[in-house]
């Protein structure tokens, strides 16, 4: 069985919560990545993903909006030598798209629902190729 440690990215955007949406919106397009997350005092606090950017712009953001005004705050976070398996079902049945990996108190990684599924799909190929 795959462990998460193993299919995990660990080049993480982190943020603080009290900064500015806007700004953190455009780092996350600027690295091409779909969550961050947020750090306060060298712990996991929340987790700013882009539904959280789109119910906030829905919303109607200014430009005093904080990350901690949208970011869901105590995200579910499993352990890097969990399986896959255990990520993809926390993630079906929560609804949710991202999981932070902790290994005790440290963020250590971020598996997202493309990562579980390059595994699914690993010996698969695009049609006609």
């Amino acid at each position: 069985m795959a462990l998460a440690r193993n299919h995990m990215s660990r080049s993480l955007l982190t943020v603080e919560p009290g900064l500015g949406l806007k700004a953190v919106a455009e780092r996350m397009v600027d690295k091409d990545v779909g969550a961050v997350l947020v750090i306060e005092n060298g712990r996991l606090v929340g987790i700013l993903t882009e539904r959280d950017i789109l119910r906030a712009v829905a919303g109607g953001i200014s430009d005093d909006t904080l990350v901690s005004d949208w970011m869901t705050r105590d995200p579910e976070t499993m352990d890097p030598d969990e399986t896959t398996q255990t990520a993809a079902v926390l993630m079906i049945h929560g609804g949710f798209r991202h999981m932070p990996i902790v290994d005790g108190d440290e963020v250590v990684g971020m598996l997202s629902i493309r990562d579980l599924m390059r595994i699914v799909l690993e010996d698969a190929a695009p049609r006609g190729a």
